[in-house]
């Protein structure tokens, strides 16, 4: 199974942008935006989804089968 971070990351490069642009149209530090990329505990929720939604992205959930 794949990150989530990978996965943001490879979206990230995708759409062609440096962390740094992401962070500032997210209104998070280029930081938070490694950090995710890296899988770390313990970032904020919201900020996290300001992130993926500059991306594109969005998280969902479903019931283990």
């Amino acid at each position: 199974m794949v990150a989530l971070g990978q996965e943001i990351k490879a979206r990230r490069k995708q759409l062609k942008l440096r962390q740094d642009e992401v962070a500032d149209l997210a209104d998070v530090s280029t930081s938070f935006v490694r950090f995710v990329e890296h899988d770390k505990e313990g970032v904020r929720f919201d900020k996290f989804q300001e992130v993926l939604k500059v991306l594109g992205l969005e998280v969902s959930l479903k019931v283990r089968s």
